[in-house]
């Protein structure tokens, strides 16, 4: 198989961990026989500094013409702490998804059961736990019209959704649940929000058409609640663009570290694979930053983009073997974890490829 991928680096530890997702690539097109060619592009702060926006033009092209994008991270705490710059990193982010049409983004949260003491929730609440979220990308209030009053006193987003855009990714997080225990659960606030009744209102007709899924359909808040309380419950979660935002990030703690969790965002041309931490800067640079968010979202794209599924499973499988042997990062050792066993970001890597070889 050939294949065109483009590596976003982005900001922070984005560097760090992406060259730890394209080494297992490169492992793997070696032990298959696979021929993955590279590009790589700018985006957020990165290219804001280099040519003033955060997404240039030239980084659109690639990312057309390219069959898959692993990217890295955005954010700087420079814009952080000053909300009035007009021009931000996040804003690269946004743009790149709605001119791909990357309207779901998929995130898994499978928890390894080596890491069930590395979550601050108690191990018989988390084993087993198999959740696989659906989160609407390019509508909601990151998208709506945004204004902002002349006296800078009063500001509002629009929350925004047309049935269409509820109908395609409700079907693709229906047919994904068909294949594996057959529940979703559609998380609203339908009780408060007109954008929320829509949703319910399509997911609702979607529902009809499969069956063969048990459908339950919740509050945001009582979702967030359950999610900690009794996380085994879920498995399809199904969302719009905001809670699926907060949701995953809670969700993270399940996995014991953001730095666990691989993400895909897909539509009906090319994926786009990333870890969904942040630029982490205060890290940046350290060799601290955990690369396993990024080589999961890797043999995602190995998966989801290219079909490659024995792929996929032998970078998964190397990832858990090294688990299984005891080594960790920082950020998700635990007490009795050896100093001798805790890795920086290149040690990591390289264990992880180590592993990948056949």
């Amino acid at each position: 198989m050939t294949k065109n991928i483009l590596v976003i680096p982005g900001d922070g530890i984005g560097a760090e961990v992406t060259t730890w997702g394209k080494a297992v690539l490169e492992q793997i097109a070696a032990d298959f026989g696979h021929e993955f060619s590279y590009e790589e592009a700018l985006m957020g702060h990165v290219a804001i500094e280099a040519t003033g926006t955060p997404l240039p033009d030239e980084t659109l092209e690639k990312a057309k013409r390219s069959d898959a994008i692993l990217f890295g991270a955005v954010g700087h705490a420079k814009y952080d702490n000053d909300p009035t710059l007009k021009v931000r990193p996040e804003q690269g982010l946004l743009k790149i998804r709605k001119e791909l049409g990357l309207y779901a983004n998929l995130r898994p949260i499978l928890l390894f059961d080596e890491l069930l003491g590395a979550s601050s929730l108690k191990p018989e609440i988390l084993k087993g736990t198999d959740i696989l979220f659906f989160r609407e990308l390019t509508g909601d209030v990151y998208f709506g019209e945004k204004n902002r009053s002349e006296d800078r006193n009063t500001a509002s987003d629009l929350m925004i959704y047309h049935r269409y855009e509820v109908e395609r990714i409700a079907r693709k997080a229906y047919e994904a649940a068909r294949v594996r225990r057959k529940k979703l659960c559609s998380v609203d606030k339908a009780n408060v929000l007109e954008a929320s009744r829509l949703w319910r209102e399509v997911v609702q007709e979607i529902a009809k058409e499969y069956p063969d899924v048990e459908t339950e359909h919740m509050f945001i808040d009582n979702a967030a609640m359950q999610l900690v309380k009794n996380p085994g419950k879920f498995d399809v979660v199904l969302t719009a663009n905001l809670f699926g935002d907060i949701l995953t990030d809670e969700a993270s703690q399940i996995a014991g570290s953001m730095g666990m969790l691989a993400s895909a965002s897909v539509g009906d041309g090319t994926g786009f694979f990333e870890p969904i931490h942040g630029s982490a800067h205060d890290i940046a640079g350290q060799n601290k930053a955990n690369p396993l968010a990024s080589i999961l979202s890797a043999a995602l794209m190995l998966e989801i983009a290219f079909g490659l599924k024995e792929e996929a499973k032998q970078v998964t499988d190397a990832v858990d073997k090294a688990l299984k042997l005891g080594f960790r990062t920082s950020d998700i050792a635990g007490n009795g974890t050896d100093p001798s066993d805790i890795l920086g970001t290149n040690e990591m890597g390289n264990k992880i490829v180590e592993l990948v070889k056949r």
